[in-house]
This record gives structure tokens, C-alpha cells and sequence, in this order.
């Protein structure tokens, strides 16, 4: 029976092995996991303030742009009013 139990002891240490192993891969697989998370997290935080960021200029930008076309277009009711007196 030697035989017979170097060869179970064999696949027992292999089964060992393989269960640590599948063990270990699995913890890692967990951390990346988490890490991934974690990144992803800041990213969408630094693209919202980016947005929220790009959202003042145009909103700073429309708010010029209406007040030039506002100055505009008194500038051109007066003018019009000039040419008619």
C-alpha cells in the first residue's frame, strides 16, 4: 500500500495547493475589485466638477452675450430713432 499512499498524498497536496491558490487569486480579484471602485469614484467626482465648472462659463458666457445683444440692440433702436429725426 505505499504506492497507493504516495499517490493520494500527491493529489492531496495538490488539492492543498490549488485551494490556497484559488484562495489567494480570489483575495486579489476582491482588492482589484475594490480598487477599480475606488477610481472610478474619483473619476466621476472629477468629472463632475469639470462639468459643473464648464456649466459656470457657458452660463457666464450666455449671460455676456445677451447683455452685447441687449447693448446691440438699443444701440440700433437709437441709431434708427437718430436717422428718423
Amino acid at each position: 500500500m505505499g504506492l497507493m499512499d504516495t499517490i493520494k498524498s500527491w493529489f492531496g497536496s495538490a488539492k492543498e495547493a490549488a485551494g490556497d491558490v484559488a484562495d489567494k487569486v480570489q483575495d486579489v480579484a476582491g482588492d482589484a475589485v475594490d480598487k477599480v471602485q475606488d477610481v472610478a469614484g474619483e473619476v466621476a467626482d472629477k468629472v463632475g466638477d469639470v462639468v459643473d465648472d464648464v456649466k459656470d462659463r457657458f452660463d457666464g458666457g450666455a449671460d455676456e452675450a445677451a447683455d452685447a445683444a441687449e447693448d446691440a440692440a438699443s444701440g440700433a433702436a437709437d441709431a434708427a430713432e437718430d436717422v428718423t429725426d
